[in-house]
């Protein structure tokens, strides 16, 4: 078949047959610009499911080989909390004295308003306020000229009166002798002793009003009926006084010896009425207000016969030396009657008690074994280090800041402080003691159990 070649032109195309615009076919828009139409139910492309699959397991494999190299590394032991530093005290036998605290009022044994008894001005003062004075020492004078002219007047009359019934004795003896001659009646005899009898009442009668004027005297004179403090002056020379008056010139209270009545409660009558039965002279102290200073040392003297049913207590009172004038008239202070004592029990400091629902314990400080480990975990050596740990307790007589205690055995060493801090097992450094050493549980030097210590590293 022959071929048309054309040299030197290029054959145009042959022209394309006659199509109707409907029927004409457009270009198909590429992949990537294709848009599903909205609610169109036509399921993406299935190779976008396989890239995000892809990215996922590279995702994976990221964090395993990030992962790796920590899971190789060993996890760190756990570190241990610091050591709290606590004081420490030992548990030791002693003595402690059963004692009942109450309050107490100072009440002297004496105490007198010392008033004037008769009327009269007073007219000298003859102490000082605040003075110590004693038996009939003189204290005030009240004017004595009156009394003084009725003492005269009273030794007159006497001495009268006392003329008239030697003048009748006279008589009596002369009609005596005249009537055993029978020269005069009996009855002249009679009246004679009549007579006599007579003057000699009426000397009594003079003798008495002598007495009396001397008395109201003496009066004048005030003087102290017994040893003890001179309080304030109440009345001022120059001012008049009577007898009637229940206004005192002055007060007066015996200082030594001084009582002291306080009020146990009823329930401690047993053992002190034990104590009265055996004879034994129970010791009561006198304490300050606050319980820290010792005023004076006393001896128990008697009960009352009645329990006040208001309050279940008794009155009770001691007797007290007061030497150096620590005790007051109406002073209060604090009484510890002490009742009994126990002998060679265990002693603990009171503040080293602590209690939680299940009762009463203490922090008993010991050793406890440690291994000393390096960076690379290897054993480097065994110590033993001090911990402490719970001890239920029971305590017993409580006497001032110590307390006897059953659950400890002598010089166990024991936490005093810092308790808010400590749990049962934790360990603890010591706090060094005081050069002169602190008060122990029987009240001597506070001892630093004998414990070993952690390593540096280890605190």
């Amino acid at each position: 078949m022959a071929e048309n070649v054309t040299h030197g032109a290029v054959s145009a195309p042959p022209p394309a047959p006659d199509v109707a615009p409907a029927q004409r076919r457009l270009p198909a828009p590429p992949e990537e610009k294709l848009l599903n139409a909205p609610n169109s139910a036509t399921p993406p492309p299935p190779h976008h499911k396989s890239h995000a699959w892809i990215w996922i397991l590279i995702v994976l494999i990221a964090a395993v080989v990030i992962a790796l190299p920590l899971l190789r590394r060993k996890k760190p032991a756990s570190r241990q909390p610091p050591p709290v530093t606590i004081s420490t005290t030992n548990a030791a036998r002693g003595n402690i004295d059963e004692t009942v605290w109450v309050i107490g009022t100072v009440t002297p044994v004496y105490t007198a308003n010392i008033s004037p008894r008769v009327d009269g001005q007073l007219i000298k003062v003859d102490y000082a306020e605040g003075q110590i004075v004693h038996s009939n020492d003189l204290l005030a004078e009240i004017d004595p000229a009156p009394y003084q002219a009725a003492v005269v007047q009273g030794e007159g009359q006497v001495a009268r009166d006392k003329a008239v019934l030697e003048g009748a004795n006279v008589d009596l003896k002369r009609y005596q002798t005249a009537y055993e001659k029978k020269a005069i009646p009996e009855q002249q005899v009679a009246d004679q002793v009549a007579t006599v009898h007579q003057d000699e009442g009426t000397v009594r009668f003079d003798e008495g009003t002598l007495s009396n004027a001397e008395v109201q005297l003496a009066y004048c004179f005030v003087r102290a009926p017994f040893d003890g403090r001179a309080g304030l002056r109440m009345v001022d020379p120059g001012n008049v006084v009577h007898a009637a008056n229940t206004n005192p010139i002055v007060i007066i209270a015996q200082l030594q010896p001084i009582t002291v009545v306080f009020n146990p409660a009823e329930d401690y009558l047993p053992a002190i009425e034990r104590q009265v039965q055996a004879g034994h002279k129970m010791t009561v102290e006198a304490w300050d207000r606050d319980q820290k200073q010792h005023l004076a040392t006393g001896t128990f003297l008697t009960t009352g016969s009645l329990i006040d049913t208001s309050t279940g207590t008794i009155a009770t009172k001691a007797l007290f030396a007061n030497t150096n004038i620590s005790l007051f008239p109406n002073q209060f202070v604090n009484v510890k009657l002490i009742v009994d004592t126990l002998s060679n029990v265990t002693l603990i400091p009171t503040a080293a008690i602590q209690r939680n629902p299940q009762g009463a314990f203490v922090y008993v400080v010991s050793n406890a074994p440690m291994t000393v480990t390096n960076l690379t975990n290897q054993t480097v050596s065994v110590v033993t280090i001090p911990v402490v740990g719970m001890r239920t307790i029971t305590p017993g007589i409580t006497d001032a800041d110590i307390t006897s205690v059953e659950g400890l055995e002598p010089d166990e060493a024991i936490a005093t402080d810092n308790f808010n801090k400590l749990g049962d097992g934790m360990r603890v450094n010591l706090r060094q003691p005081l050069a002169n050493g602190g008060r122990g549980g029987a009240g001597g030097k506070k001892r630093r159990p004998n414990l070993g210590k952690a390593p540096d590293d280890q605190q």
